[in-house]
């Protein structure tokens, strides 16, 4: 179990109620899609991209007071973080970048709407129209990469997050939201080992996911075959060599 940090931002009066039955369908597929059994197809990212190119127009109205407290409770506790280059996926129309740009020195705002990047210009300036199963960042490129309430392409967020970096997974909602995860799915569904940090705050959730560092293996070849090094056997391992005989 993730460390859970106590609540020190109660939820507000007024939380929204979305849909149970749409809610529901959306958070199987993001279950199923992170797990790995559903594709990414270029079908889901064009129903996705229009869906929220008509709902960009509405979409600072519908976004009642509330729903930055997960954020601000991360940035405040989840840290420490390195302040370099801040990639936010799924940024909307930029509700939550001015928060970023005050965390760090670069946010580069990601989303598949082209409606809702354009909404974002006073907010963002840095926006890329771009899929976030293939995101336009270099290998180990990224400090910090922020998804709020999106879909996770697990071995995306991997790829592009340096080895210190960390994910934060936020969830406006909670468990309420349409794409919830908890943060055992997401961990599990990143590759390689991951420890995180959470907190209930507001109406939602967060959590502050890093990566474990990979160790060196300590092992020597000898004659085709692999064995512990010397240093690791130990005493064990004094007067041998890999020629077989004494060492040196």
């Amino acid at each position: 179990m993730s460390p859970l940090l106590p609540r020190i931002r109660p939820g507000p009066d007024g939380k929204p109620s979305p849909q149970n039955d749409t809610a529901a369908a959306f958070r199987a597929f993001d279950r199923d899609l992170a797990a790995g059994p559903r594709p990414w197809t270029t079908e889901a990212a064009g129903f996705l991209s229009d869906l929220f190119d008509q709902l960009a127009g509405s979409r600072d109205s519908d976004q009642v007071t509330g729903r930055d407290d997960p954020l601000h409770d991360a940035l405040a506790r989840g840290g420490p973080f390195r302040r370099s280059t801040c990639l936010e996926i799924g940024s909307g129309t930029g509700l939550f970048t001015p928060n970023l740009s005050a965390a760090f020195d670069t946010v580069i705002s990601i989303d598949l709407s082209e409606q809702m990047l354009r909404q974002a210009a006073g907010r963002s300036p840095i926006r890329v129209r771009a899929d976030a199963s293939a995101l336009p960042s270099a290998d180990a490129s990224v400090s910090v990469v922020v998804a709020i309430d999106m879909l996770l392409f697990p071995h995306e967020l991997a790829r592009v997050l340096a080895p210190d970096g960390v994910v934060l997974w936020i969830n406006q909602l909670g468990q309420d939201g349409p794409l919830y995860l908890s943060s055992e799915e997401v961990a599990a569904a990143l590759p390689g080992q991951w420890s995180s940090v959470e907190a209930a705050a507001g109406w939602g959730s967060w959590a502050a996911l890093r990566r474990h560092p990979v160790l060196p293996d300590r092992r020597t070849t000898c004659g085709g075959s692999s064995r512990p090094s010397r240093r690791a056997q130990g005493g064990a391992a004094r007067g041998l060599s890999c020629r077989g005989g004494p060492g040196p």
